[in-house]
């Protein structure tokens, strides 16, 4: 489509709006606000002309404006809470330090758009220090920051660091097969941590099937947005629409959740029971390499690596891995020291305070590649137990994975 036709034919232009959902009141709380254009009856996307940089800025910035002004027209009649998603490129923020866009919102101000239910998104290839600046600035008025589209070449996780968004959103598109990239997961796990730690709300997008919205919810999503849900439509919907059915899903949800973490804690008590009773055996002797021996014929089929540390994390005993059908003895590893990995002394006061051993989460194991769990038991209140398990015994129980 000729972008002069576009521009030629504003009357043409309109908004779509895309509903998004909360996790915490199962109800509409925004809309997203997307270009449309009419050609000859037939309804096409926008999204290609406002993405084209060959495209001169006061172009695009028009276009996006009469579609913005029709969408904030209709807005008028939403509730004075449901937020607004507003698309906007950096680049054309930045053309003119902002204040065009600034006074553009401002206009709809005393027709009841008040600039805290604006959420501005944007996305850009580098972070820039005049956008940290500027989006800073926006904050003084009540606008919201949503990062999206983060760019491929640079660190996602830098530039929501560096401008501090109140939303981040994550593209569920990779998530269409069943199974993702190995290291998706990893990476949504490091962003719902940092997300956390700066205060942002995760909106998970293109959620087109139930799993997505399981896993979605699983990852910290508050709010969510899809087809699956809701596509873009002309109209805004009743809030309360899906509310029966995203209780109903959160439920089931909620039970398989459940289900899992009944699952690992019957495991821990397992593990408690068996090592206590293996520990029992051995008290006499309470050499370090028999005891792992012993522990070995015990735990022949589940255990991958054992050794025993003290309370500040220096390696006592030898490593103790799994070769084929045989165990082998590491010696090379006394007197090493891991506390400096993420909450191991926080693991160590736990277990020496409530006496009982502890299972980790899923991790992958540095040397082997394998994805594990370590259960780790206090011997006393110096010497503790570490056993990572083996890729197999969590298969086995794959309420564990």
């Amino acid at each position: 489509m000729d972008a002069l036709d576009i521009l030629t034919n504003l009357n043409r232009c309109f908004p779509y709006f895309q509903p998004v959902f909360s996790a915490d009141e199962h109800r509409v709380i925004g809309y997203e606000i997307f270009g449309r254009y009419n050609d000859n009856g037939q309804v096409i996307s926008l999204g290609s002309f406002f993405q084209d940089k060959s495209i001169p800025d006061e172009y695009r910035l028009e276009v996006d404006n009469a579609v913005l002004t029709k969408a904030f027209e209709l807005a008028t009649e939403l509730d004075k809470d449901v937020l607004l998603f507003v698309n906007r490129d950096a680049d054309l923020l930045i053309h003119d330090s902002g204040e065009a866009f600034l006074q553009f919102l401002q206009q709809f101000q005393e027709k009841g758009i008040s600039l805290k239910r604006i959420v501005l998104e944007i996305s850009m290839d580098e972070p820039k220090d005049e956008m940290d600046h500027l989006l800073n600035y926006y904050r003084t008025f009540g606008i919201k920051i949503a990062i999206d589209k983060l760019g491929e070449g640079s660190s996602f996780l830098d530039q929501i660091g560096q401008l501090k968004p109140d939303i981040v959103k994550v593209d569920l598109m990779p998530l269409r097969s069943m199974n993702p990239p190995p290291a998706y997961k990893d990476i949504l796990y490091s962003l719902s941590i940092l997300a956390r730690k700066i205060g942002a709300t995760l909106l998970f997008k293109n959620i087109e099937m139930v799993y997505q919205l399981q896993f979605a919810w699983q990852h910290g999503a508050r709010y969510y947005q899809g087809y699956y849900l809701e596509k873009p439509i002309s109209n805004f919907i009743t809030r309360d629409i899906l509310k029966d059915k995203l209780k109903a899903e959160f439920h089931e949800f909620i039970i398989y959740e459940k289900k899992k973490l009944e699952s690992v804690f019957q495991v821990t008590e397992r593990f408690q029971t068996k090592i206590q009773e293996i520990i029992n055996k051995n008290r006499k002797t309470m050499n370090f390499e028999l005891l792992l021996k012993a522990l070995g014929k015990e735990l022949d089929q589940v255990a991958l690596r054992m050794y025993i540390c003290d309370e500040d994390g220096f390696q006592l005993s030898p490593n103790m891995l799994k070769k084929g059908i045989d165990w082998e003895m590491q010696p090379e590893y006394m007197r090493k020291n891991w506390s400096w990995r993420p909450y191991f002394l926080e693991n160590m006061i736990r277990m020496r305070n409530d006496k009982k051993g502890l299972l980790s989460d899923l991790y992958c194991d540095i040397e082997t590649g394998e994805i594990t769990r370590t259960f780790s038991y206090p011997i006393n209140a110096h010497e503790y137990l570490f056993i990572d398990l083996t890729y197999d015994f969590l298969y086995k129980n794959d309420t564990l994975l």
